[in-house]
């Protein structure tokens, strides 16, 4: 039996994909049953966020999983796969644990995903569908993921724009899980900041957005409210904070709009985030008392700061992921020896006991107990050493020479030369 993994994600599809394969919470355990009813994938667990979409799995053919995945959808095969991955065992292991450990999110080093991959083992616990080799793999999963995190600093700089606008707001506010958050636009990286704007819980979130589909999408994952583009100055002196990026070639967000909105606020501070080129808020709002507007620019000198440090981490717990790989593939192939160790064990007990048996009637018939304990030993000499003494007669030329390295080796023979 091999480990898989399966699945697209935000480096390989873009959202419009991610989307149509993403699982509902309530339909998870459907999609495991019905993955497993089959019986050719043995045990199977599915991680399914915003940005990936992933089957963990044990099996002889890994070929069904891609069709699977396509039929659950209502999807053809040739519809996701050019943007699927399939990864055999060594790669495998090492792709769950670099996806545990932050190296192969979009924002490198985010927590949020080892909590996300908790909770797809939990889901296949529970299903059932979780077995001994990803019970096994989870398990290493989670203490790669910490000694990760605790050794290196693969978590402790900012190397994302949407992470540097949390940092910055964290500047102004003392608990970001006061305030009140506006996102202006629905793309990529809106969706990138609303997941670490979301991560500090605040009180509210709202998604204004042209096309009201992709802001319901955006809104939907973090139980944000939607509004149109045209309504934002009747509303902005609500939002503490306001993170715009759009494709507009013209401003969104007037000098006269802000300053209305800090007045009816009464000089409490806002920060607005402009990640838009060209610019979607007026660069004149940032001359405003209590606005504080930060650009692009502004948010890449946070960016630079991390950077060297973050490299150097993703170097260090690279490192640490290989040697983990190496160490739970030992155990795989050690499982696999398993049957044959139980065989050679009961092999040689079946011939202790027959040796057994024949020495006791020996004794019982008055043999002299010397003699039949000599013929026991000898006996079981005998019988374990027939089939590699006959292994090795019957071979011939350079396959001779190997089965007597091997036997030397096996015996442990050369440290008596």
């Amino acid at each position: 039996m091999q480990l898989y993994a399966l699945g697209l994600n935000h480096h390989t599809a873009p959202l419009t994909i991610r989307e149509r394969v993403a699982f509902q919470p309530e339909r998870l355990d459907d999609a495991l049953h019905d993955l497993t009813h089959a019986r050719t994938v043995r045990e199977a667990a599915i991680l399914s966020t915003c940005n990936r979409t992933e089957l963990y799995f044990a099996t002889e053919q890994p070929q069904h999983a891609a069709d699977w995945l396509a039929r659950f959808h209502s999807l053809t095969l040739s519809e996701v796969s050019p943007y699927l991955y399939t990864y055999p065992q060594r790669d495998a292991v090492r792709h769950v644990f670099r996806v545990a450990s932050g190296l192969d999110s979009m924002v490198i080093g985010e927590p949020q995903i080892l909590g996300q991959v908790k909770d797809a083992a939990r889901r296949a616990e529970e299903a059932g569908t979780m077995g001994t080799l990803l019970h096994k793999l989870f398990q290493n999963t989670f203490a790669v993921a910490k000694e990760v995190r605790s050794t290196t600093a693969i978590g402790a700089n900012i190397v994302s724009m949407a992470a540097a606008g949390v940092h910055l707001a964290e500047r102004i506010f003392e608990r970001l899980s006061d305030q009140r958050v506006l996102f202006i636009g629905a793309g990529e990286m809106i969706e990138l900041c609303a997941a670490h704007f979301a991560g500090a819980q605040p009180k509210h979130i709202t998604v204004a957005n042209r096309t009201e589909s992709r802001a319901l999408a955006l809104a939907g994952r973090y139980g944000a409210d939607v509004m149109r583009l045209d309504g934002i100055g009747d509303v902005l002196a609500q939002f503490d904070i306001v993170v715009s990026c759009t494709a507009s070639p013209l401003p969104i967000v007037g000098l006269g709009m802000v300053e209305r909105a800090v007045k009816a606020r009464r000089h409490k501070p806002m920060v607005m985030v402009d990640l838009a080129v060209p610019r979607d808020i007026e660069k004149e709002v940032g001359d405003l008392d209590d606005v504080f507007l930060y650009t692009v620019d502004d948010l890449a000198q946070v960016v630079d700061a991390g950077l060297e440090s973050r490299q150097q981490a993703v170097i260090e717990a690279e490192e640490i992921i290989n040697s983990r790989v190496d160490g739970f593939l030992h155990w795989m192939q050690g499982r696999d020896v398993v049957p044959t160790i139980r065989a050679l064990r009961l092999h040689a007990e079946t011939l202790r006991a027959a040796e057994l048996e024949r020495a006791r009637k020996l004794l019982a018939r008055g043999e002299d107990p010397q003699k039949v304990l000599d013929a026991l030993s000898h006996g079981l000499i005998n019988k374990l050493m027939h089939a590699p003494t006959h292994f090795l007669n019957q071979s011939e030329g350079e396959q001779q020479a190997d089965a007597s390295r091997m036997l030397q080796q096996l015996f442990n023979l050369n440290s008596h030369d």
